[in-house]
């Protein structure tokens, strides 16, 4: 009997992070169900998406795996992965049960782990790349949002407020800045982990997108930057996210 397919439905919402969920879903080439919302007025997700979502924060994206739900769109991009230590067990358990067939324990285990992401391209086996990219799946929250988000926020109370605000708060989104173009130097410059797109590029890219379209730090340019993300935006399972999707900031 053939795998069953996956049962997923992604809530997507409109100028929010779930661009990264469903470009990870078209670069694994998964088929999945699309609940899209538009934001409010105010820029808040509608009361639809909360109720939809079933989540208790109603935070987008969300992913739902059949009966599973799942939130944050770090903790989603992990989720689709095959963790190299699940591998690293399978031989352990046949020490433990000994015998010319695969001892059931052994199946969910490797269905678990090739399910999503067979070829390992998104998170690499290698152990210096997986590093880095899980350093780059957590820099986009814990860097680069967690120093542009209190901009949005400071906006929608007090515009004029932000506006004498936003020098400061250029300074840590510029030095976050410094470390993208220089990690992108000391590479190919066209991806930020390897020669392909991985879970480093679908995490990150929104952020600096969402950082250039609040042009904080705009008195500067990074070049480097600037072509790296011409060139993932450029890509097929980007391009087809957008499309199916309708993502706009």
């Amino acid at each position: 009997m053939g795998l069953k397919m996956p049962d997923l439905t992604l809530y997507f919402l409109q100028a929010s992070r779930s661009i990264r969920i469903a470009w990870l879903l078209e670069e694994l080439g998964l088929d999945y169900k699309l609940e899209a919302y538009d934001r409010e007025d105010t820029g808040l997700a509608p009361a639809g998406f909360k109720q939809s979502c079933g989540t208790a924060l109603g935070k987008a994206p969300v992913l739902k795996d059949g009966k599973l739900t799942l939130q944050e769109s770090g903790a989603i991009t992990e989720y689709v992965f095959p963790f190299p230590s699940c591998i690293s067990a399978i031989p352990n358990v046949l020490r433990l049960h000994p015998s010319r067939e695969p001892h059931p324990l052994t199946v969910p285990a490797r269905y678990l782990c090739e399910h999503y992401d067979k070829s390992h391209r998104l998170l690499p086996t290698e152990q210096a790349q997986r590093v880095k990219v899980r350093e780059w799946i957590h820099a986009a929250e814990g860097a680069f949002m967690v120093h542009c988000l209190p901009m949005v926020y400071v906006r929608r109370i007090d515009a004029s407020a932000a506006e004498r605000l936003a020098p400061g708060l250029a300074g840590n989104v510029a030095r976050d800045l410094d470390w993208l173009e220089a990690e992108l130097k000391r590479g190919n410059g066209r991806y930020l982990v390897g020669d392909h797109v991985t879970a480093a590029d679908t995490m990150v890219a929104f952020s600096i997108q969402f950082i250039f379209w609040l042009k904080l730090a705009q008195d500067r340019k990074w070049e480097g930057i600037e072509a790296w993300l011409r060139n993932v935006e450029a890509g097929e399972t980007y391009q087809r996210a957008v499309a199916k999707t309708g993502h706009h900031l």
